[in-house]
């Protein structure tokens, strides 16, 4: 409840001052302690309360509400950071300031935008997807030092004149994968059944190129493959869901999406991945697709 209420009060003095705006630092070295750590999550109270979380293959952001009014357009989608090293960077990358440049740990170079980025969610109702605003309420189950868990709430958001819901999720990210396991609940003021899309976004690479997308319906899961950006390399994305729940596959203007359909209250599971080509795992796009091909993953909540 302290972190709760800390996070809460933390974002509002940042509305209001305008912190999180930060000067250019050198990236500092990882102790010898920190390198023993293979899974870490920390919520960046000094950047509008970014949510970090990442293992020693992969990392990832959410955004708090704070966000939304100091870098507008912002979203409740799912930011990957590229790393190369097997210990945390997250946390010492952004208090840079710089966290779009090398330090030679990784690098930040996927742009969310208004998608739902890596496994960011919404309904999906009369061909559009309705999505909440940013995060609130984060609980912190274990900060490491082999997995990553913790929960957070997205507050009630309309779905056309249907239905309101709202959602909390589990995010569980231990070492050894590239794959977050998301565990959702979404509450709603009908109880008929819904089609909840679960995106990668088309365009986070240099706004207009679009990579490759593959998807899987016999085992319910698209992967993407994304445009070269310079020096910066590629990423890569992937989300798979329940073959049992599978709705089929659709898009919009933003994002590749996986249709499911969920029962208000019950919670369900699903998987998002990323990866780097630069990170030292998958170099090439069949290296990333054969990965997503081979996961067997357990839906059970």
């Amino acid at each position: 409840m302290e972190l709760v209420m800390r996070a809460a009060v933390l974002g509002l003095l940042l509305i209001a001052t305008g912190a999180g705006a930060q000067e250019k630092a050198p990236l500092r070295p990882a102790t010898a302690e920190e390198q023993m750590a293979r899974a870490a999550v920390v919520i960046a109270d000094y950047r509008y309360g970014d949510l970090l979380w990442e293992n020693d293959r992969i990392a990832f952001r959410i955004y708090a509400r704070a966000l939304e009014q100091a870098e507008p357009p912002s979203s409740s989608g799912i930011d990957a950071w590229g790393k190369n090293i097997r210990w945390p960077f997250m946390d010492r990358q952004l208090r840079t300031g710089d966290q779009h440049a090398n330090h030679g740990e990784g690098i930040d170079f996927y742009n969310v935008g208004t998608g739902r980025g890596t496994g960011g969610l919404g309904i999906w109702y009369d061909n559009k997807l309705w999505t909440s605003r940013n995060y609130v309420r984060p609980q912190i189950l274990r900060a490491g030092p082999d997995v990553a868990d913790f929960t957070v709430d997205y507050e009630p958001w309309p779905v056309d004149t249907l239905r309101t819901v709202r959602e909390t999720r589990r995010f569980t990210l231990p070492a050894g994968t590239n794959f977050t396991r998301l565990t959702s609940t979404i509450s709603s003021s009908s109880a008929e059944e819904m089609v909840v899309g679960i995106g990668i976004s088309k365009r986070p690479i240099n706004g207009a190129r679009l990579g490759e997308i593959r998807k899987d319906e016999a085992r319910a899961r698209i992967s993407w493959w994304g445009p070269a950006d310079g020096d910066k390399g590629r990423m890569a994305a992937a989300v798979i869901v329940d073959p049992t729940a599978f709705a089929g596959f659709a898009e919009d203007a933003d994002n590749y999406l996986v249709l499911v359909r969920v029962t208000p209250g019950r919670p369900f599971v699903y998987y998002s991945g990323a990866a780097w080509d630069r990170g030292g795992d998958f170099a090439t796009q069949a290296d990333w697709m054969a990965h997503v091909a081979a996961q067997r993953p357990d839906f059970r909540p």
